[in-house]
């Protein structure tokens, strides 16, 4: 059975619901850590109910670095006013703008990836793999242009704030917390160098 301050810890840590920092923890045997694995499997889940929701609200967000070398902004989307004036969700939104000036993906999901691109991607990975056997150089070429998506693609990434989630699980956490669609609709970084 876990303790008022275990399930305080947790609710601190990740910002979700008590009663379900209480399941989660109940569900690990007390365990903080497999709590936490299965408040995100909870919040994918939560995430992929929401997913056809309409956005009518939202905030810009911005993120200057380096002394103004670097400018990261972006357009975090959510369903009400209500969530878009939480200072919670502007928090996340700098917090993704300032992941974005660190990281500088190029782009938001592979869905917005141009299929120019992978064509790109894949002839300078096909000349890479020209040593490799020919039964496993397919293989190989889709596993390079998958490494390069991941490094590529906002919500694929790592979170630079949290390497241990990505920012699509960061997302699909702040939608858990708030209880509606939240998505990055458009972004920017702009560089001196």
């Amino acid at each position: 059975m876990a303790t008022t301050d275990e399930i305080k810890a947790l609710r601190d840590q990740t910002g979700v619901s008590i009663m379900q920092c209480k399941r989660a923890l109940e569900e690990a045997g007390g365990d903080v850590e497999k709590a936490k694995v299965i408040l995100r499997k909870v919040s994918s889940a939560i995430a992929s109910k929401k997913s056809d929701r309409a956005l009518g609200a939202g905030i810009a967000a911005a993120y200057t670095h380096a002394g103004g070398s670097v400018v990261a902004a972006l357009v975090l989307a959510c369903e009400t006013d209500f969530v878009s004036k939480n200072e919670e969700f502007s928090k996340l939104a700098y917090s993704i703008a300032m992941h974005i000036a660190a990281m500088g993906p190029q782009f938001i999901s592979r869905d917005s990836v141009k299929e120019a691109d992978l064509k790109a991607a894949r002839e300078v990975f096909a000349e890479e793999a020209a040593k490799v056997p020919e039964a496993a150089r397919a293989k190989a070429i889709e596993g390079k242009v998958d490494s390069y998506l991941r490094d590529r693609v906002l919500l694929e990434q790592p979170f630079v704030k949290d390497p241990s989630i990505t920012v699509r699980q960061l997302i699909e956490s702040a939608v858990q917390k708030f209880g509606e669609k939240i998505e990055v609709v458009r972004f920017e970084r702009l560089s001196v160098k």
